[in-house]
């Protein structure tokens, strides 16, 4: 048994230690680049966006002499969170920028960034200069906004004068309902001479307008860096290297999924260590029958992909309720890491606008799919069985094939050469399946038909 003065001594420590708390402020060298703060005003970037400072050069003050003569005399460093900086960053479609608005807002104020030591109970505060940021789309920066211009009037006129002569006509022969007609067109006749001074000048400006257009190729580039999508490769020429494992899930992430008890589970408990609504998936079964009974070592490759599939569809069946509350979604992925349930976080959401709430909208959940048909099609040699897939998610083949289509894939039978290479019996010929081909081409949008008068 512990003395009573050795269990006073040790309530003494850890009372000092919790009930005091030391604060500094950082002054050892207050011209070293520290941390800055950052406000985004509208779209908010992805964690793993980098970002660099740029100040200006500090110019050296100069000193009259007693003689008068002017000397140059080396600027003393000012302080890190008063110079004018500039911050700046960007990802694959948006560039972020400083506005040029934090000097208004740090107008008779400062900010400090506390940095805490739990293992010394020490709180150590650093100036730090503010920054609003804002954004701007690549693909858009480089068209110029024109005023806006008009057309030539000649050919109104010359209808106008033919409404005229039928207008004199009706009044002569016409029926009264013709007549009356006719009158009330008059009513509301524009009088076109009021914009002949100006025609000229709408015109060009017409002109000029239509220069800053997009051609077609740009609006087909800008329509396709616009794809919820994985990022993709139009030069590929093999459908391997269209979509990078990497650019489906990140390395790391990959690495990190938990396959130990899959490894080591007996054939009619491999299921059973497949997390959420995919445990009972007839493809996911076929897939791990497969792998096993290859004769050769299970490639864990696969076998990291298959989990992170049934990871991403155990999101999928219930984001709404995860959005509000993450610890669920933990629950239901025992074992899972938690860079992982980060990365689906950062990728498959949005912040909601003035909060820290999360929400799943339409978009992500387009492209959550589209990222776990780009695995299925990795894992099926690039040709997948939509209608086996969408009866495990329990969706209409018509609502699977459109995120296919989304991929560049083409809803085909297979041919003989390819039945061969996929090793499929002879019974599967007139399915038709998802096939990735190369070049990649993306589905063109209809041209919808006027209607008839």
């Amino acid at each position: 048994m512990l003395s009573q003065a050795s269990i006073t001594k040790k309530r003494k420590r850890a009372d000092s230690t919790s009930d005091h708390l030391n604060v500094s402020i950082y002054d050892k060298s207050p011209s070293a680049v520290g941390p800055v703060l950052a406000t985004f005003s509208t779209l908010e970037p992805p964690k793993s966006t980098a970002f660099s400072v740029y100040a200006p050069p500090q110019r050296p003050r100069k000193d009259k002499s007693i003689d008068g003569s002017t000397n140059a005399v080396q600027a003393q460093e000012e302080e890190f969170s008063r110079r004018s900086l500039a911050l700046a960053g960007e990802t694959d479609t948006v560039e972020f920028y400083a506005t040029g608005e934090a000097a208004a807002a740090q107008r008779g104020c400062r900010y400090l960034i506390g940095i805490r030591n739990k293992r010394t109970n020490t709180l150590l505060l650093r100036p730090s200069p503010l920054q609003i940021l804002g954004r701007r789309v690549k693909a858009l920066k480089d068209l110029v906004p024109l005023p806006s211009t008009s057309f030539s009037l000649s050919e109104q006129a010359r209808a106008t004068e033919r409404m005229e002569q039928r207008a004199a006509l009706g009044e002569t022969f016409g029926t009264q309902k013709a007549q009356k007609a006719l009158r009330a067109t008059e009513r509301d006749r524009m009088d076109v001479s009021a914009m002949e001074d100006v025609v000229g000048h709408i015109q060009e400006s017409v002109e000029l307008g239509t220069k800053s257009l997009p051609t077609q190729e740009e609006a087909k580039e800008i329509s396709d860096s616009s794809r919820q999508i994985p990022k993709f490769n139009l030069d590929a020429t093999r459908p391997e290297d269209v979509y990078k494992l990497h650019d489906i899930v990140p390395s790391s992430e990959l690495r990190a999924v938990p396959i130990k008890d899959l490894q080591n589970a007996f054939p009619e408990q491999r299921m059973g260590c497949i997390p959420g609504p995919f445990r009972h998936s007839e493809w996911m079964k076929a897939h791990l029958e497969r792998v096993f009974a290859s004769g050769e070592k299970p490639s864990k490759r696969t076998l990291r992909i298959l989990m992170y599939i049934a990871i991403l569809l155990t999101f999928r069946a219930g984001a709404p309720r995860y959005c509000a509350n993450r610890s669920d979604l933990e629950e239901r992925l025992p074992g899972v890491p938690s860079i992982i349930v980060d990365g689906i976080y950062s990728r498959f959401t949005e912040t909601v606008r003035g909060s820290s709430a999360t929400k799943f909208t339409s978009d992500n959940a387009v492209r959550l799919l589209t990222h776990v048909f780009a695995l299925c099609l990795r894992v099926d040699n690039f040709a997948s069985d939509t209608a086996l897939l969408a009866s495990d998610l329990r969706e209409s083949v018509t609502k699977v094939n459109p995120h296919f289509k989304l991929l560049g894939c083409k809803i085909e039978k297979l041919s003989a050469a390819e039945m061969n290479r996929l090793r499929l019996p002879a019974m599967a010929a007139e399915q038709k399946r998802a096939v990735l081909r190369v070049p990649l081409e993306f589905p063109k949008a209809r041209a919808r038909r006027r209607a008839a008068a």
